[in-house]
């Protein structure tokens, strides 16, 4: 049996079996080489890094590593509002994470705001009160002429607002 002299695998092998890295696929061999693994680790224990209160009005979006050009940067998206407080205790999650990781990893947070517009309140004809994920959608719904589709649209709403 012939070796070909341009593969990557290991000549070498202990039963026909091949070590794991050689079985990735080259962009998940990137990912993990670039310390992809930090933003998932990043997202599995937020609630710890920043803590209870600011959990629940941010989350981190991306994480940049660095490069020659740039130092490693994460992304946070701030409920509008709050980015003052995030930003009071931006040195505090740095920190955190520094210490969670065992390294520098992060060299500096940018945060980005957005708004929060899912419950908007509309009352039926029955009188009851129906959640809409947003205004737009609202209007759409009160244009349906077709009461059982009105009703079913309303039903999806209400099962959208519970997730």
């Amino acid at each position: 049996m012939q070796f070909k002299k341009y593969t990557k695998h290991r000549k070498q092998s202990i039963q026909g079996l091949r070590s794991f890295k050689d079985t990735l696929p080259k962009n998940i061999k990137k990912v993990i080489n670039n310390r992809g693994h930090i933003y998932s680790e990043t997202l599995n224990n937020w609630k710890y890094i920043v803590g209870e209160n600011l959990f629940k009005v941010c989350y981190p979006k991306s994480f940049k590593n660095s490069n020659s050009f740039s130092v490693s940067t994460l992304l946070i998206m701030v409920k509008r509002g709050h980015e003052i407080d995030l930003e009071y205790s931006k040195n505090e999650i740095m920190n955190k994470m520094n210490n969670f990781f065992g390294d520098t990893v992060v060299k500096k947070i940018k945060f980005s705001s957005f708004t929060d517009e899912k419950k908007t309140q509309i009352v039926d004809d029955n009188s009851q009160k129906v959640y809409v994920t947003n205004k737009e959608y609202k209007n759409k719904i009160k244009d349906v002429k077709n009461e059982k589709i009105k009703k079913s649209l309303l039903e999806l709403t209400k099962v959208f607002k519970q997730k």
